[in-house]
């Protein structure tokens, strides 16, 4: 009944990841209704994303494909002895926004899941463990996702790289109760890893 060049549009949005056939449906609609301009604008940006972005053959975090190595690796001030790794280059800023950490990162590019046939082959966790060598790295802070993936990831990495390098300090980000929430809303796995994690006063 709609309009096929509608029907294509609903069908493309409807491709992404969260977006119901409904919420393809108010988004194609929406995107008719408005300015001509915001439909392009949008098109534009997405046919140039494979063409300027491209992953870092270092970190393999996100960079302008004019680019030859991510600046948070290249950039002199960074720590280089320190590695925090993550499973997706978003994660990376989210770190960098809390202007906390001055180490440099890792993106292993998801996590291993057996069920989605995610191994640790598909990851990149061999690049990590030469990088340890390479750059004479101190410390690994694991900051995989607190999921059941995320944790399986973590202590493959933990087993992995404490049986090649037994002087290297390797580190799990803390987990537990965030600020301004009461203890009758924290779930129960918060609430253990927050009771795990506990330190003295």
């Amino acid at each position: 009944m709609l309009p096929p060049a509608l029907q294509e549009a609903i069908d493309a949005l409807g491709l992404l990841p969260g977006v119901g056939p409904r919420t393809a449906e108010r988004y194609a609609y929406y995107l008719f209704r408005s300015d001509k301009k915001l439909a392009t604008t949008i098109s534009e940006s997405l046919e140039n994303l494979h063409e300027r972005v491209k992953s870092c053959p270092k970190t393999f975090a996100l960079i302008d494909a004019s680019e030859e190595i991510s600046p948070l690796y290249s950039d002199p001030t960074r720590d280089k002895s320190t590695i925090l790794v993550v499973e997706e280059p978003l994660d990376i800023y989210a770190i960098e926004q809390t202007k906390s950490f001055s180490g440099v990162y890792h993106v292993l590019g998801g996590a291993v899941s057996p069920i989605d046939g995610i191994s640790p082959d598909d990851l990149h966790i061999k690049e990590l463990v030469e990088r340890v060598k390479d750059d004479n790295v101190k410390e690994v802070i694991i900051a995989t996702n607190p999921s059941v993936e995320g944790e399986s990831t973590a202590l493959l990495l933990q087993k992995l790289l404490g049986e090649k390098y037994p002087e290297l300090k390797i580190t799990r980000l803390a987990r537990g109760l965030p600020l301004g929430v009461d203890l009758s809303y924290a779930d129960q796995i918060t609430l253990s890893a927050a009771l795990a994690g506990r330190t003295e006063l």
